[in-house]
C-alpha cells in the first residue's frame, strides 16, 4: 500500500507526520504502507516570513525529519495525476520522467498569488508570495541601493491592504533605512481597493492597524486600485501616478493550478471541495488539504482560510485519514474551532486576535513577542528525532489554540 504526498509546504509536512504516526501506532511496518512525499526541494519554505529581510534563509531542511519517521522523499514536481488508474507522473530533478501509482493521494500543493491581467504588472511588479520572489524583490532593493537617492527609489508601492500586504508595508521602512542607510527617508503606499485597510479583520482591529501605519508614516490610498505599471512608477485607477521603482503585489490567492486535474468540484478560488475527512467526494482515493482544499472547519459553516495555521492542522487530519482507510481504522472528522491572528506591525509592534470577531488580545511589545515565537519557533518542523516528530502531529492537538 502507498500513500502520494504532494506538496511540502505546512498541510504536506504534516500529512507525512500524521500518517506515520498513524502507522507507528498500529504496529505496521514501514514496508506495508508506504508513505512518499514528492516536492521539488526537501526543505519547507517558511512561507509567513518571507515579507522579512534575507529570505533565503527562510527554509527549513525536511530530509532528516523525512528519514527519522521512515517517509521516502521524491525529489521532483507531479506534472500529472490520472485519478482513473491512481498515478501520478513525475518530472524528477534530472528531467527524468517517473510514474508513480498510489492507493490514497493528498494533494498539498498550497496556493498562488493570484496575478491579473493589468499592464505592468507581470514585467515590473514584486511579490513576497514565493521564495523566489522574495529573494527577487529583496536582490531588487539592494541594487537600488547602488542608485543616488531620489522619490523613486525610496518609494515602495503595496498593492493590497490585508493582511500580507500591511505586514510587508509596515516592515518596510525599516528595512528600506538598513538597506539605504540610516538617512535614508523612505515612503511606503499601500493601495487597497476596499474603503478601509484590512477589510478581513474587523472594526476591532482596524484602528490598531492604523495608528501603526500612522507612527511608521506609511500612507494609504483607499478605494482604488492599481490600473498599470512601468518601470518608473505606477498608475492608479483615480489617475494619480505615483513614482516609485518597487511595487509590491499583495492581493489575492488561488489554488495551485494542480487542483485543476482533479475531476471535481471547486470554488472561486480554486481550492476543491471536500469532506468533513478532507476526502475529495466525487474521486475515491484522493485527499486534499491545506490551500488546496475547502473544508469547513467547525458545525456553524466556517470555512478554513488559506493560511499556515489551518494548513498544518488539516495536514495532520488528512495525514491520519488517507492512513487509516488504509489500515482500516476509524477516520477523524477535520475541525478547528480555535482561531487566533497575529499581525506583524513592523517597528510599530504586533497585533494579536482571538476568534473569528477578531477579539484584540495584545498589542505592541507584547504581541510582538508571541509574534516571534510563532515565526522562529511554532511553525517550524520538530525536531528530527523519531519520537518527537510524531508525537507533534496528534491530529486533535496540532495547531490547538
Amino acid at each position: 500500500m502507498r500513500i502520494v504526498i504532494v506538496g511540502a509546504g505546512f498541510a504536506g509536512m504534516y500529512a507525512a507526520l500524521s500518517a506515520a504516526r498513524l502507522r507507528d501506532i498500529q504496529g505496521v511496518a514501514p514496508e506495508m504502507l508506504e508513505i512518499v512525499l514528492v516536492s521539488p526541494e526537501p526543505t519547507l519554505v517558511v512561507r509567513p516570513r518571507l515579507y522579512e529581510a534575507n529570505p533565503e534563509t527562510l527554509t527549513a531542511p525536511l530530509l532528516d525529519v523525512l528519514k527519522a519517521i521512515d517517509v521516502v522523499y521524491l525529489q521532483g514536481s507531479v506534472e500529472t495525476i490520472d485519478t482513473k488508474v491512481r498515478a501520478v507522473k513525475i518530472t524528477t530533478a534530472g528531467r527524468a520522467e517517473q510514474i508513480i501509482a498510489y492507493d490514497r493521494l493528498i494533494l498539498a500543493t498550497g496556493s498562488r498569488l493570484f496575478r491579473p491581467d493589468i499592464p505592468g504588472l507581470a514585467q515590473y511588479g514584486f511579490s513576497v508570495d514565493q521564495l523566489g520572489d522574495a529573494i527577487a524583490l529583496d536582490r531588487h532593493l539592494h541594487d537600488l541601493a547602488k542608485q543616488p537617492s531620489s522619490r523613486m527609489r525610496d518609494t515602495v508601492v503595496v498593492a493590497g491592504g490585508g493582511f500580507t500586504g500591511i505586514e510587508a508595508a509596515t516592515e518596510m521602512p525599516a528595512r528600506l533605512r538598513a538597506t539605504f542607510g540610516k538617512n535614508a527617508n523612505p515612503r511606503v503606499v499601500i493601495v487597497e481597493r476596499n474603503d478601509v485597510i484590512a477589510p478581513d479583520m474587523g472594526t476591532g482591529p482596524r484602528p490598531i492597524i492604523a495608528d501603526a501605519l500612522h507612527e511608521l508614516g506609511v500612507e494609504t490610498r483607499l478605494g482604488v486600485g492599481v490600473a498599470s505599471l512601468e518601470k518608473s512608477g505606477v498608475s492608479l485607477t483615480n489617475g494619480e501616478h505615483i513614482e516609485t521603482a518597487t511595487v509590491i503585489w499583495a492581493a489575492g490567492m488561488r489554488a495551485a493550478p494542480l487542483t485543476a486535474q482533479i475531476p471535481a468540484e471547486r470554488d472561486s478560488s480554486g481550492r476543491l471541495l471536500v469532506d468533513r475527512e478532507l476526502r475529495v467526494p466525487s474521486v475515491s482515493g484522493v485527499f486534499a488539504t491545506g490551500d488546496a482544499a475547502k473544508a469547513l472547519c467547525d458545525d456553524k459553516g466556517t470555512y478554513a482560510l488559506m493560511s499556515c495555521q489551518h494548513a498544518t492542522r488539516m495536514g495532520a487530519f488528512a495525514g491520519n485519514n488517507a492512513a487509516a482507510e488504509l489500515l482500516g481504522v476509524p477516520t477523524r472528522p477535520y475541525h478547528q474551532e480555535a482561531y487566533v491572528t497575529c499581525l506583524d506591525l513592523g517597528a510599530a509592534g504586533a497585533l494579536f486576535t482571538r476568534g473569528w470577531e477578531r477579539k484584540v488580545e495584545m498589542v505592541g511589545d507584547a504581541a510582538k513577542k508571541t509574534k516571534h515565537e510563532i515565526n522562529t519557533v511554532w511553525i517550524y518542523p520538530p525536531r528530527a528525532e523519531r519520537a518527537a516528530a510524531l508525537a507533534s502531529a496528534n491530529p486533535e492537538r496540532v495547531t490547538d489554540l
